[in-house]
């Protein structure tokens, strides 16, 4: 049974919850299902400039979660841009 997860800390709602590319329908694309901690984690290292350890800190999890949760949104944001799929922000 693995164990239960820590609480973590998010402190950022997006805007818009839905990202896609020009020109294609909604109902033509694939889409990639980003969580709320990948985002959160995108926003403390790329927005807030924040190392590892600082922000994994402010999200209340170890550093190493913080680098795979880290790891895991930017293979799916290269993934929609490489092969033209939506995102879409869980809420």
């Amino acid at each position: 049974m693995p164990r239960p997860r820590k609480g973590r800390n998010i402190r950022f709602r997006a805007k818009s919850n839905y990202y896609k590319p020009a020109g294609i329908p909604i109902r033509e694309l694939e889409e990639i299902v980003m969580s709320k901690e990948e985002m959160e984690a995108l926003r403390l290292k790329n927005s807030e400039d924040l190392d590892q350890g600082e922000a994994s800190k402010k999200m209340n999890i170890s550093q190493p979660t913080f680098h795979r949760t880290l790891t895991g949104a930017y293979k799916k944001i290269t993934e929609a841009l490489v092969k033209g799929k939506a995102i879409r922000i869980e809420d």
